[in-house]
């Protein structure tokens, strides 16, 4: 898609292009709002302008986008509104053994239970035991903590889906 493309579209259209980035309405809207873009670097000036704006429940409407890693059942299913562009995020999972995708479901469960949100982590390049191993050590941290460093994640997560919006 190109820039122009992107800035031709509807209101709804363009809200439907960035849905696929970061589930949050807020940061969505305010994504659409903001066209036209003169350039990928303001879209993506733009984008991080409205991450910092974010409160936590736009953060954890963010993370509702996601399938969560582990979970055995949806592990290779990607909800609708982002497939295209999470296509390949969660790869290093396809490989995985049967110890360590449990072991996932059992670490998201718990971090779940902890924290009230999903495991969030940019997956892309990593393999299932790297994001076993980040979950673990993730979850002993205090909720505070642990939803800044999910919305960071976050974040690196929605850019790669902007950069894929190039393509």
């Amino acid at each position: 898609m190109t820039l122009d493309d992107l800035n031709q579209l509807t209101s709804t259209e363009a809200q439907r292009v960035f849905e696929g980035c970061c589930a949050s309405p807020y940061w969505v809207k305010g994504m659409s709002r903001a066209r036209p873009f003169e350039n990928w670097a303001e879209l993506l000036s733009t984008a991080t302008e409205l991450e910092e704006e974010m409160t936590d429940e736009d953060w954890l409407d963010a993370f509702h986008g996601h399938p969560q890693i582990g979970d055995v059942s949806t592990l290779r299913e990607k909800y609708a509104s982002t497939k295209a562009l999470a296509a390949g995020e969660q790869s290093g999972v396809d490989s995985a053994d049967e110890a360590t995708l449990q072991g996932l479901a059992a670490g998201n469960k718990a971090y779940h239970h902890k924290f009230g949100f999903i495991f969030i982590v940019c997956a892309t390049g990593k393999s299932a035991a790297e994001m076993l191993s980040l979950l673990e050590q993730r979850l002993p941290n205090d909720r505070k903590t642990e939803l800044r460093i999910a919305a960071t994640e976050q974040a690196k997560i929605t850019r790669i889906r902007l950069e894929k919006l190039r393509a």
